[in-house]
């Protein structure tokens, strides 16, 4: 059997990626202040899940989401809520070694109607040797 080297042009690489990306999960490192601020968005504002948000909080944070959590009490969100679609993009992060702040901005897309975007800034903190989020804002403008 005789093998033959590959050449790795972009239309190669892409769905390798793509392929690896998907089987290794592509979920941001909770252990780095970046990887937690990332799962804090994916839990509080894409999967609209603030109890699966909380362990990820500390201080300020944990209180509102707390707030959040007790404000939508008693409200059923199952597989027949329709969820909006939520993507997002760090445009600017700060990271110093023990704190980090990050602005995301998100596109939320609302079945049958326009999308709208939403700036949210998280700030993170070093606790211990884990890193949480400590406050977060939205920004409606």
């Amino acid at each position: 059997m005789r093998l033959r080297a590959i050449s790795l042009t972009p239309a190669l690489l892409v769905p390798i990626m793509a392929v690896l990306c998907v089987g290794s999960g592509c979920a941001p490192d909770d252990r780095t202040s970046r990887g937690v601020a990332e799962v804090f968005v994916d839990k509080h504002y894409v999967q609209i899940d603030p109890a699966a948000a909380e362990p990820f909080c500390a201080g300020l944070a944990l209180q509102k989401v707390k707030q959040v959590r007790k404000l939508t009490e008693g409200l059923v969100i199952d597989a027949s809520t329709k969820k909006p679609t939520v993507r997002y993009k760090i445009i600017e992060a700060n990271e110093e070694p023990e704190h980090g702040t990050y602005v995301f901005e998100g596109t939320i897309y609302v079945e049958g109607d326009d999308a709208f975007s939403r700036r949210w800034i998280v700030s993170t903190r070093k606790n211990g040797s884990t890193w949480k989020v400590s406050n977060f804002t939205e920004d409606y403008d």
